[in-house]
């Protein structure tokens, strides 16, 4: 437990971070200077020329891989997917990954707090949002506890990011359970592209203070490296009345990768990173004696690490095999309890061509994971530790039925999981490219969303009411908890999709993608019968809420993305979500707060993105967004206003201050549920940063 005056001794403790990044900027001016004097030997990012020059044309033949697990033209791609390239990232201004997928169109991404974020794919939006599959170079990040993501702890070193692709809509085909409502793959920089040094520093009002430094080199002929280390540290968010909170947050983090081009055919990669953060917040907990609610502020400790290892062996251009294996460990430390869990994944893959004009991808895939969950009165799982296994298979065949104009994709994954057994997750594809210009594609798969650890195990104490009141006029206290239901099935999703892809003009690019979702057997809490216990000191009422699946549902919506390139140095882009739940609860069900969810996703989201590149080396960069109100929560519509001015004398070095959330002093983005954690706001942000390159 936080001691009452800790936030003030640490806000003190983080005032050094100023100071520190400050004297980083002090040596760093003095290097520009040294470095402009020695300026024909200045070292200039060739990764980042070439991203500036593309055109619209170059950027739909930007190659994803997520879609078909092989690299294909993003115009190409049979699914609405959305590429975040580094450049995307270093002119938004973002300074995590969450704040740059805010530029993708079908997302809906929301800041709780200073750390804590709710980010999901056509709706269901929450903390713990469960129908997202997001992945860090293959390796999956999502927590076995509830199937969702910890964002706090899911970071790289943004300079390293090659670029983020964004699948709205099931990829369960290729992925499996979990990829329900959409993919996120964070692909990173193969170590040749980030050879010589990398050292960034900044500090602003809500950034209290980051940096990171990365140096990259070649081990012999064949073989290339690099390391990094980076540390960010950020201040509390505030509560609606303006007053600070105690939700502070700081992360450090380390890594590397080595890519080794062993043959023509062969390479192999190996790459790891470890982390520990500290994340302050007030949380509450229910007792069934006066005052029956406590509420303190705590520190979450995480620390975690994961290696990964990925061989590729290519037989031809159209035949490859390619086998991965990661372990990730981490764990979390809090008063509401304690999480430990280790994962460890095999995948093999094969991709061949079985004539001109069919191709046939198949893999086979194994994951085991071990949990250790201590809780404390209030929340607890039954058994403490678990393990559980899953085996995994999938094949795909791509048959081009007219020649470089329509193409079929079918597929299916099949899993065995230790909670509902065997799943199977079907997936046909088509796409017509009438001309270069033009592209129309539609599909129709299933996904599942399996059950997590927290669904089939747990038991929350939610809320203590005091006697004598009128929601409980008896004697005693009366005590509401949460358990979980070894009987808990799947959810599925049965999707259709259409989308079509236009280049009306050399300048301006448009992709519109249109989907219709049809849910069943969705995550319900259906109250049971009150019941006296006895056992535990004071005497007092239990009324139980079972986890259950009595509820089904429709969503719908349009996803719209446009750029603009209205001249050389002038590039504009925007996007456009409108999103549509109707959820329905089975004759049988009891539960009457479930069906909100409708209200916990926006209806409308709008982002329009300028960039500027203007005389004396400066780039001038506006973001602004619009996000439509959240009824269940009762939290309003914004807009937001962002800003970055940048000076980049040399190719290699570059100034920049970044204005976040101009337009008010702080505004709310969603509340947390389920647990009570004090809701926070946003806060207006200015910070300056200094990236060198060397």
């Amino acid at each position: 437990m936080r001691h009452p005056n800790k936030k003030q001794d640490k806000r003190g403790t983080c005032s050094i971070a100023p100071c520190l990044a400050g004297a980083v900027l002090g040596v760093l001016l003095c290097l520009l200077v040294m470095s402009i004097c020695r300026a024909g030997e200045a070292h200039v990012d060739e990764e980042v020329l070439y991203l500036k020059r593309l055109s619209i044309e170059d950027l739909l033949e930007l190659e994803v891989t997520s879609v078909s697990k092989k690299r294909e033209k993003l115009s190409e791609a049979a699914a609405a997917v959305f590429v975040i390239t580094r450049e995307d990232i270093r002119r938004s201004g973002a300074t995590s990954i969450p704040e740059a997928l805010r530029m993708a169109p079908g997302l809906q991404v929301a800041r709780i707090d200073a750390s804590k974020w709710a980010i999901t794919s056509r709706g269901f939006n929450h903390r713990l949002a469960n129908k997202l599959l997001v992945l860090i170079d293959g390796r999956t990040v999502y927590t076995p506890l509830y199937s969702g993501v910890f964002w706090d702890i899911q970071d790289t070193l943004l300079e390293d990011i090659d670029r983020i692709e964004v699948i709205r809509g099931p990829g369960a085909t290729l992925w499996g359970a979990n990829a329900v409502n959409g993919v996120i793959n964070i692909i990173t920089r193969a170590a040749k592209e980030t050879q010589g040094g990398l050292v960034s520093a900044g500090a602003g009002t809500e950034e209290r203070g980051f940096g990171a430094i990365r140096y990259g080199a070649k081990l012999g002929n064949n073989a290339h490296y690099r390391v990094y280390a980076k540390y960010v540290n950020r201040d509390d968010s505030v509560y609606a009345s303006g007053e600070d909170a105690t939700d502070n947050w700081d992360i450090s983090q380390g890594g590397f990768r080595i890519d080794w081009q062993a043959s023509e055919r062969n390479s192999l990669t190996l790459q790891g990173d470890i982390y520990e953060g500290d994340t302050g917040q007030t949380i509450s907990f229910a007792t069934l004696t006066d005052p029956y609610m406590i509420s303190f502020s705590e520190d979450s400790e995480t620390a975690g690490r994961n290696i990964l290892m990925r061989w590729r062996r290519a037989f031809s251009e159209s035949s490859e095999l390619v086998f991965h294996a990661y372990y990730d460990y981490s764990e979390r430390k809090e008063e509401l309890g304690r999480l430990f869990h280790d994962i460890f994944e095999v995948d093999l893959q094969h991709r061949f061509a079985l004539s001109d004009r069919q191709e046939l991808l198949w893999g086979l895939g194994y994951r085991t994971i071990h949990d250790d969950i201590n809780g404390l009165v209030s929340f607890k799982v039954d058994p403490e530790r678990r393990e559980s296994d899953l085996f995994s298979a999938f094949v795909q065949d791509k048959i081009m039925l007219i020649k470089d104009r329509l193409c079929l994709t079918l597929g299916s994954k099949f899993e065995h999981n230790d909670y509902t057994g065997s799943e199977i997750q079907p997936g046909a594809r088509l796409l017509w490219t009438p001309d270069e210009d033009h592209s129309v594609w539609m599909s129709v798969a299933r996904a599942v969303r399996t059950p997590s650890r927290v669904e089939q195990d747990v038991m929350l104490t939610l809320q203590a009411i005091p006697p004598g009141v009128p929601e409980n006029p008896s004697p005693l206290p009366f005590l509401i908890s949460l358990r979980g239901n070894e009987d808990f099935e799947s959810e599925a999703l049965l999707a259709w999709e259409i989308g079509y892809r236009v280049r009306p003009v050399d300048t301006v690019s448009v992709d519109i993608a249109a989907f219709l979702n049809k849910y069943d057997n969705l995550r319900t809490i259906e109250p049971g019968l009150p019941y006296l216990e006895t056992v535990t000191d004071p005497v007092h009422f239990t009324g139980p809420l079972f986890i259950d699946n009595k509820m089904d549902g429709d969503t719908y919506g349009v996803e719209l993305v446009a750029a603009w390139q209205v001249s050389e140095w002038w590039c504009i882009r925007s996007t456009y979500t409108f999103l549509k739940m109707q959820l329905h609860m089975d004759r049988d069900s009891l539960d009457t707060s479930s069906e909100g969810a409708e209200g916990e996703s926006p209806d409308h989201q709008f982002s329009l993105q300028s960039s500027m590149d203007l005389p004396g080396h400066l780039e001038f960069d506006v973001w602004c967004q619009y996000t439509d109100n959240l009824p269940t929560m009762e939290v309003g519509s914004y807009v937001s206003l962002d800003a970055r001015l940048a000076w980049r004398p040399l190719e290699d070095f570059e100034l920049s201050i970044v204005g976040q959330n101009l337009l008010d002093s702080h505004h709310p983005e969603f509340l947390p549920e389920f647990l009570d954690i004090s809701p926070t706001e946003v806060e207006r942000s200015l910070y300056g940063k200094i990236t060198w390159h060397f």
